[in-house]
C-alpha cells in the first residue's frame, strides 16, 4: 500500500475529520477567549486596582542596547513593555502571564463544563445492548434448526461440526 492510499484512508475516516473540525473550532474558541480577556474582563479589572495596565507590567533585566544605562535607570526610561522591547532591553512580561493565566483558566473551564456535561449525558442515554448470544444452529445436511450444544441433528442424524 502506497503512502498516499494510507493517508488517504487516514483522511477519510471519521476520527480524523472529527479531530481536525475540533482543532479548528477549537482555534477560533481560543481566540475569542484571548479577545475576551485582553479586551473586556482586564481593563476593568487593571481600573479597579488603580489604572494598572496589565499589558504593560514588566520587569527590565538590563539595559540591552544602551550599556551606559544599569536596569535600575532602565525601569524608569520606558513607560510600555513595547518601548523596552523595542530598545532591546530584557524584560519578563509578568503582566503578559497574568493574561495567558486568565486565559488559560477561562479555556480549561470551559473544557471542564464540555467534558462533565458530556459525561452526564453518556450516564443518561441508554448504552446499546449487546447482541445476544445465539441458542441455535442449522444443520449443514438438511437446514433444520437446532440446540447450539447438539451434536447430532435430531432431524436427519448427521453429525454437527463445532463441538
Amino acid at each position: 500500500m502506497s503512502m498516499l492510499s494510507e493517508f488517504r484512508e487516514f483522511a477519510v475516516k471519521g476520527n480524523a475529520v472529527d479531530m481536525a473540525v475540533g482543532i479548528i473550532i477549537g482555534g477560533a474558541f481560543g481566540k475569542l477567549v484571548t479577545s475576551l480577556v485582553n479586551d473586556v474582563v482586564m481593563p476593568p479589572l487593571g481600573m479597579l486596582l488603580g489604572q494598572v495596565p496589565f499589558n504593560d507590567l514588566f520587569i527590565p533585566m538590563g539595559s540591552g542596547r544602551f550599556d551606559s544605562w544599569d536596569a535600575a535607570n532602565a525601569a524608569g526610561a520606558f513607560n510600555t513593555l513595547a518601548a523596552a522591547k523595542a530598545a532591546g532591553v530584557p524584560t519578563i512580561a509578568y503582566g503578559l502571564f497574568i493574561n495567558n493565566v486568565i486565559d488559560f483558566t477561562i479555556m480549561a473551564f470551559c473544557i471542564f463544563l464540555v467534558v462533565r456535561q458530556m459525561n452526564h449525558i453518556k450516564q443518561i442515554l441508554p448504552l446499546p445492548k449487546p447482541a445476544p448470544e445465539p441458542t441455535t444452529k442449522t444443520c449443514p445436511e438438511c437446514l433444520s434448526t437446532v440446540p447450539i450444544k447438539a451434536k447430532r441433528c435430531a432431524y436427519c442424524t448427521s453429525p454437527l461440526e463445532g463441538n
